[in-house]
């Protein structure tokens, strides 16, 4: 049961819920704690945040206040690799990244979730690359007062759809490189690719074992291939000769090497000519020359999720059309963009 009484006489009053004040392009944040004791001179600073009432709360067996509610659902939700923030805040509690890694979300599960209506949880998008700290993930009860039984129920879709938010670790590779092209492997042109995939795999926590320029023939591709796997590697990314000319044989090179579940092209601009294959668990990733002009491409989407022990055929392809168009803008911001998302 909810009742009010005039913010005039409600001095020494226990306040109910945070109250939140939002000063334009200044602050927005909790103005008054839930469980503050009203004082005199909070009167003026409550009826400037527009509060004429107080809600004086009594509550049912079967209601539950939105701090209670939150730190349910927040509970329920949060998988592997997600922590709580340390209380709720004007009803909301946060779920963090407890690791760095790839954020992972059940999406039809959170659809579930949040058509329930009196709750909600708003997340990051799906595959996101996401650092330790970073908030991920935040929900809470929509009213102040809900019946009890609508907020166990959306705990109980995330605990049987579990894990609903997830950081997955991403492995430590010892990547194999081969770069190929007569016209790299001859000294006509200096390659660029080595230093570009270098900083991508450490930036992850990899690291490049072995490197290989190989020219345009398909037997010393497959040799340089089987050669960087019998040094340790467990990752191969191939790079140059995807495309459709003649000369460009790395994906027959990669064939004959011995790799299985192949999957060319992409529905993802840059990189439309990229490669999905493993040679037994070792994932071979065949990267076309716009890995080399662009910052971000289809690459970069996919090498978080098989560190991450993905396998990615032609219908993870397949769904990264919507959103697989990059504005290439002039100064990059991913991931905090709409590319891959």
């Amino acid at each position: 049961m909810k009742k009010t009484v005039p913010v005039d006489d409600a001095v020494g009053m226990v306040l109910p819920h945070d109250i939140t004040e939002i000063v334009k392009d200044e602050f927005k944040g909790r103005a008054f704690k839930k469980g503050h004791i009203i004082r005199k001179q909070d009167i003026e600073h409550l009826k400037r945040l527009g509060k004429e009432h107080i809600y004086v709360l009594q509550l049912g067996p079967e209601e539950i206040h939105e701090n209670e509610a939150a730190e349910i659902l927040a509970d329920a939700l949060a998988g592997p690799g997600a922590m709580l923030s340390s209380e709720p805040v004007e009803g909301k509690i946060a779920i963090l990244a407890e690791r760095d890694g790839l954020l992972k979300i059940n999406e039809d599960a959170l659809y579930r979730f949040n058509l329930l209506g009196e709750v909600m949880c708003a997340t990051l998008q799906t595959n996101t690359p996401v650092k330790k700290g970073e908030n991920i993930a935040a929900t809470r009860l929509i009213p102040l007062v809900s019946q009890r039984n609508i907020v166990l129920e959306a705990a109980q879709i995330a605990l049987d759809s579990s894990p609903m938010v997830e950081v997955k670790e991403l492995r430590k590779a010892r990547a194999g490189l081969i770069i190929t092209g007569n016209e790299v492997f001859h000294g006509r042109i200096k390659d660029k690719f080595e230093k570009v995939l270098r900083e991508k795999l450490v930036k992850l926590g990899s690291e490049i074992i072995a490197v290989t320029f190989a020219p345009d023939d398909i037997d010393i591709i497959a040799e340089a291939i089987t050669n960087s796997i019998d040094a340790g590697a467990d990752l191969i990314i191939t790079s140059g000769g995807m495309s459709v000319d003649p000369d460009d044989v790395t994906r027959t090179g990669i064939e004959k090497a011995g790799a299985t579940d192949c999957y060319y092209g992409t529905p993802v601009l840059p990189g439309a000519m990229f490669l999905s294959g493993r040679i037994g668990d070792i994932p071979v990733l065949g990267l076309p020359a716009c890995g080399m002009f662009h910052n971000i491409t289809v690459f970069d989407l996919i090498l978080p999720r098989i560190l991450t022990g993905e396998q990615i055929g032609r219908e993870e392809f397949a769904r990264m059309g919507h959103g697989g168009l990059c504005r290439n803008c002039k100064r990059c911001q991913y991931p905090v963009c709409n590319f891959g998302k």
